[in-house]
């Protein structure tokens, strides 16, 4: 008598929705194989009716080419759900009972080592998931579609916990000028000038002149005599090789004058011809947030550049960012750099044409938004254009530079990005089985959902003209370095000299960011917006290693109020509600660092390796950070705490907490899953505060600590939660921790 099967799709609990009153879907056989090797017969369901013609299998035959790469912690199923959202096509049961022994191999093998055995159909992958079933022990997968090679990607950067950011270059990260741009430039401010009356806007665009004049004198210099003169020093270039982008090519060194004190570069796009010197400004900020794509030698996201320029300048303005290759590899280059038609629109899919990411996967870094189709905006950071010219101090207006307010967008982004896929999809995939159904799969995270994007153009009031465009776009740099100048050229600037900005004009615009700015045309005072709290803020959880997180809710009342709560290492810190999610964000962040002033600073600076400072000095340094301050690895012993020696001295019980956490932090494989959550509790009629701690490590608690002081609930609960890691036995646990290493 054959032993019972799991209930075809349409069968109660089978179909693909669940639903129990379906009627039954007919099963088709195949045979199926690995390789050349028979495994045995299958019985194959489709998702849909309409049998044979919904099935996706070639021939009426399964042929198993390889097995996916191994995933550390990720199912198959929650890669698949993440790159391929709904994807099962149909659903496989062993049709022999017992199976033959390779089938029951197979299975196994893809169920334990989280793999999946995949049917290649044309530019398609069929992969064959192994799902538990809830009836007699029998090989069961499900089927799910994806696109060629994207699924081998995926999984390392889930595996890494890594995503995919995207750079614009010119007046993004770059703004670069030849001797001819910097020549119309000023003769374009002159002619401005000319026909103006107002003494303050003359006086600003004196200024500009200056800036363009002074480095144009330098770029003059470099092509003249290979060196130029800065503060009184002569410095002479250096030697720099480019590495070939693909085999065969010769070996190319370029002469290159490197001012960091200026963000400057000066280079030479053709070695041999001084004519093709580029004068090149570097965003500030720039080693700060590439150092923080790659710290501690692991990548936080994989790199990508989609510019509007030729490739050629492109490459170079790229090696001049990125000279070692840490971001992108010589070897990746050519993949990694896509170059669009000006008038084209930038899409995420063309920038992964090898399927190297999924664009849910992806967030981009850009000076505007409508360069970027339509269905990949909402996965775009907008960040004001870089103009050193126009207003060089638009930069440093603020206490966290533009390009560290992008690193701290990118920080939270992937922080939201893989609390959602451990939390949620993660644990749901965990509980599903061969019966389940399509509705029964969890949402999975995009990038765009943890992104508020903004793009808001400067628009010149009638009195105040637009800035002329600074720097050059790629296409305008690979005309000139080539000699292909437009004679129309001076035509277009005199008409520029009397015209506002047209849209499609990208060196033109002032867009919002996170940490909002009013520019004032012509160089003027730049207004410190009030969401700079918003960015102080995230700058204080990065140097003290914690995360900031804003979580936003909307009533359902008429008011329409946005309340948004400050989570500060998993702890709320501070609530702002207001009209639009922006002023609540910006008063939660307000109250937030104010409750770190007065009881918080004091906790997170043992950890985090601060020296004691007065926290009302200004969070600004010279350069606009807040400092860096480096933690030295100090061998921490520990003891047992005793409630009288709790209370005795408050800086130990600081010293005591600041170790256990770093002890709990070396066993978790990432902090985001660890959760403490505190409340006040009026324990007697005279409301003296109790305090009540507990340590959460992805929704399974750990230890629980309460008393009368916070930071001794809170080191008891951090303490009983150490000696929970340490015995452990439950999996659901296990799974977050580090491996146990033997030591001898």
């Amino acid at each position: 008598m054959a032993a019972p099967r799991p209930p075809p799709l349409g069968a109660p609990g089978g179909g693909p929705g669940g639903s129990g009153g379906a009627a039954p879907v007919a099963g088709v056989s195949m045979r199926m194989f690995h390789g050349e090797v028979f495994l045995g017969e299958m019985e194959v369901f489709p998702m849909k009716q309409g049998g044979e013609g919904g099935l996706p299998f070639p021939s009426n035959e399964i042929r198993v080419s390889h097995l996916s790469p191994p995933s550390e912690r990720c199912p198959p199923l929650a890669i698949l759900q993440t790159i391929a959202p709904f994807s099962v096509r149909c659903k496989l049961q062993s049709k022999l009972m017992p199976p033959l022994p390779s089938l029951h191999r197979l299975y196994l093998t893809c169920f334990n080592e989280f793999k999946s055995a995949v049917v290649v159909v044309g530019d398609e992958e069929l992969h064959l998931v192994a799902m538990p079933t809830k009836s007699e022990k029998v090989p069961c997968f499900w089927c799910c579609s994806a696109r060629s090679g994207l699924y081998a990607s995926s999984v390392r950067m889930l595996n890494l916990r890594c995503l995919a950011i995207v750079f614009d270059l010119d007046e993004t990260l770059i703004v670069a000028n030849t001797m001819k741009s910097f020549e119309d430039r000023i003769e374009m401010l002159s002619r401005r000038m000319d026909v103006e009356d107002d003494p303050v806007r003359i006086a600003g665009m004196s200024a500009e002149i200056k800036r363009y004049i002074e480095d144009k004198e330098l770029l003059k210099e470099f092509i003249d005599t290979d060196t130029v003169t800065d503060n009184g020093k002569i410095v002479g270039t250096q030697k720099e090789e480019v590495q070939p982008v693909s085999g065969g090519q010769e070996r190319v060194l370029r002469p290159v004058i490197r001012l960091p004190d200026r963000n400057a570069i000066l280079t030479r796009i053709n070695p041999e011809i001084r004519d093709t010197s580029v004068f090149v400004k570097l965003r500030p900020a720039w080693e700060e947030l590439r150092s923080y794509l790659t710290a501690k030698g692991r990548k936080r996201f994989e790199v990508y550049v989609c510019t509007m320029a030729e490739r050629d300048y492109a490459l170079e303005m790229w090696r001049l960012l990125d000279p070692e290759g840490n971001l992108i590899s010589p070897q990746q280059l050519s993949e990694r750099i896509t170059c669009v038609k000006s008038g084209s629109k930038k899409s995420l899919q063309n920038v992964f044409r090898d399927r190297g990411c999924h664009p849910k996967m992806a967030m981009v870094i850009d000076d505007r938004l409508n360069v970027w189709d339509d269905k990949d905006q909402h996965r775009v950071h907008v960040v004001p254009a870089y103009i050193p010219y126009y207003a060089p101090q638009a930069e440093m207006a603020n206490a966290v530079p533009v390009l560290c307010v992008a690193r701290n967008v990118a920080c939270n982004v992937r922080g939201g990005f893989f609390r959602e896929f451990d939390e949620n999809l993660l644990r749901k995939v965990f509980e599903l089985f061969y019966e389940n159904g399509l509705l029964d799969l969890p949402y999975a995270p995009d990038v765009g959902d943890y992104l508020v994007c903004e793009d808001t153009n400067f628009v010149p009031s009638n009195k105040d003209q637009a800035p002329i465009p600074e720097g050059m776009r790629g296409a305008e740099v690979e005309k000139r370095l080539n000699g292909q100048l437009y004679r129309g050229e001076q035509r277009e600037g005199q008409q520029m000299s009397s015209s506002t900005r047209s849209p499609d004009d990208e060196g033109m615009s002032f867009r919002g960011t996170g940490a909002g700015r009013n520019v004032q045309p012509n160089g003027g005072a730049l207004a410190i917006a009030p969401s700079v709290f918003v960015t102080v803020l995230q700058e204080i959880g990065r140097l003290c290693d914690s995360k900031v997180e804003f979580r936003s809710t909307v009533s359902n009342g008429k008011s329409m109020q946005f309340s948004v709560e400050v989570l500060f290492s998993n702890e709320k810190i501070g609530v702002g509600i207001g009209k639009t999610r922006d002023e609540a964000q910006v008063q939660a962040a307000e109250k937030a660092l104010q409750n770190l002033e007065s009881s918080y600073l004091s906790f997170v600076a043992p950890i985090a390796g601060v020296p004691n400072k007065d926290s009302r000095k200004s969070p600004g340094s010279g350069n606009g950070f807040l400092e860096d301050v480096t933690c030295s690895d100090v061998d921490i012993s520990m003891h047992e705490p005793s409630g009288s020696t709790l209370k005795q001295d408050h800086s130990n019980n600081l010293d005591k907490l600041s170790s256990v956490m770093s002890l709990i932090r070396e066993h978790c494989l990432e902090d985001q899953h660890l959760v403490f959550r505190d409340q006040v509790q009026n324990s007697s009629p005279a409301r003296i505060e109790e305090y009540h701690f507990q340590v959460e490590l992805a929704g399974q608690i750990l230890g629980r600590g309460s008393g009368s002081d916070r930071d001794i609930a809170k080191l008891l609960a951090a303490e009983e939660a150490l000696k929970t890691l340490k015995s452990t036995s439950d999996p659901q646990i296990k799974k977050y921790l580090r491996p146990v290493r033997c030591n001898g």
